[in-house]
């Protein structure tokens, strides 16, 4: 699988955080692991350590999206838009690996694929004053 298709899938699963309990998200991704026939061993356990990992820094992220997004909070976010911001922050400040423009291009494409027309902007501009 490539980057980007796993971006893709780990976005997916985080997006589930929001419509599921926390005592409900094992279960969840025990669910959304088993329904990829494409991904090896590998990209799956790659997959789940980074939903995990997410997970953990959601308060943190949040703080920061809070505290960046003009007049815009969490809270009022949609979901897509939020998903994929908490996304890039994560790749932003957790894994110096991945260049920042990276991050927030990849996130600008799949609000593309996924989000409203205004979307991708959106997430662009948010990303851009976290950035």
């Amino acid at each position: 699988m490539t980057r980007r298709e796993i971006r893709e899938l780990i976005f997916k699963m985080v997006f589930r955080v929001e419509f599921h309990s926390e005592e409900e998200i094992p279960q969840q991704m025990r669910l959304f692991m088993d329904a990829l026939d494409a991904a090896g061993e590998k990209d799956r356990a790659y997959m789940e350590q980074k939903v995990k990992d997410i997970i953990a820094h959601l308060e943190e992220i949040d703080t920061l999206i809070d505290q960046s997004a003009k007049n815009w909070k969490t809270s009022r976010m949609a979901k897509v838009e939020l998903t994929l911001i908490r996304l890039a922050v994560y790749e932003i400040k957790y894994e110096p690996d991945i260049p920042t423009g990276v991050a927030i291009n990849e996130a600008v494409e799949l609000a593309k694929l996924y989000g409203e027309d205004n979307s991708a902007s959106f997430v662009n501009g948010v990303l851009a004053r976290i950035a």
